[in-house]
């Protein structure tokens, strides 16, 4: 079983920054994927940010050049650092892993960049 939690979330003015931090219960190195999704209200989650075990990133359209997707095996965790945040930011993200085939989820933390 693998416990995902993630942590840095808040409320924040547009423009401004938040580093979200998703810490894993197993070694950073046995995880295949770690990414970030969020999920507006009223909208399906959506894929933000990716990284796979060899450290290829990918983003969503509407976070690049804005999102940085970054992972540290010391502390077996995957940070997101969002800059320039917008009002359309505005959701609950969550961090996934996947693990020998297996799909794993945090809890969840919630993101507001007011206007």
């Amino acid at each position: 079983q693998v416990q995902l939690v993630e942590s840095g979330g808040g409320l924040v003015q547009a423009g401004g920054s938040l580093r979200l931090s998703c810490a894993a219960s197993v070694s950073i190195f046995s995880i295949n994927s770690m990414g970030w999704y969020r999920q507006a209200p009223g909208k399906q989650r959506e894929l933000v940010a990716v990284v796979t075990s060899g450290g290829t990133t990918n983003y969503a359209d509407s976070v690049k050049g804005r999102f940085t997707i970054s992972r540290t095996s010391a502390k077996k965790t995957v940070d997101l650092q969002m800059n320039s945040l917008k009002p359309e930011d505005t959701a609950a993200y969550y961090c996934k892993a996947v693990v020998a085939g297996k799909h794993y989820w945090g809890q969840g933390t919630q993101v507001t960049v007011s206007s």
